[in-house]
C-alpha cells in the first residue's frame, strides 16, 4: 500500500495552518495548539520545513514561522519531497535506481510511467488546493467492500 507517513501528514497540516495565517508569524506553540499536535513534534517539523525552504523562521520574542512563498506556489510534490523523499513507486522509478534487475526487467518502464504520472499529479496540486480543496476533486471510496463491488459490476 502506498501511504504517506504520519509525520508527513502532520507536516502538511502545519503548512496548511501557516498558509491560513496569510504571512503572519506563528510561534511553534501557537501552531501546536492550532493543529493539536505535540509541541516537540511540531518543533521538529517546523525546523525541517524551514531548513528545506518551505517555511521561513524569524528568531526573537516576536519571531515565529511563516510560509516562504505563497501557498499557490508550493506543490504537494515539493511537500512530499521534503517530508518523505523523492516520490517513486519502485527503485527504478527514480533517476539513480539501484536495482540489480534494471537491465533485464520487462515491467520497469511501466512503473516509471506510473511514477511520472503520480509526480505530475502531485505537482498540479498546490498547498492552496490542500488548504481549500476545490469541489472538482473527486471523492473516491477506497474501502475494500467498495473495491470488491466495483470489480463485480465491471465483470457483469
Amino acid at each position: 500500500m502506498l501511504r504517506i507517513s504520519r509525520l508527513t501528514d502532520y507536516g502538511t497540516l502545519i503548512l496548511v495552518h501557516l498558509a491560513s495565517r496569510n504571512g503572519r508569524l506563528c510561534s511553534a506553540n501557537d501552531v501546536a495548539t492550532a493543529v493539536r499536535i505535540a509541541l516537540p513534534t511540531v518543533q521538529k517539523l517546523l525546523k525541517l520545513l524551514a531548513s528545506s525552504g518551505l517555511a521561513h523562521s524569524t528568531r526573537g520574542a516576536e519571531g515565529g514561522y511563516c510560509l516562504s512563498r505563497p501557498p499557490e506556489l508550493i506543490s504537494a510534490a515539493e511537500i512530499l519531497d521534503v517530508l518523505e523523499g523523492p516520490v517513486a513507486i519502485t527503485e527504478c522509478s527514480i533517476e539513480d535506481g539501484h536495482c540489480h534487475l534494471e537491465a533485464s526487467c520487462s515491467v520497469g518502464s511501466a512503473w516509471q510511467r506510473i511514477s511520472k504520472s503520480m509526480r505530475t499529479s502531485l505537482e498540479n496540486v498546490s498547498l492552496a488546493d490542500l488548504e481549500n480543496p476545490p469541489a472538482s476533486f473527486p471523492v473516491i471510496d477506497l474501502t475494500p467492500a467498495h473495491r470488491a463491488s466495483q470489480r463485480t459490476s465491471q465483470r457483469s
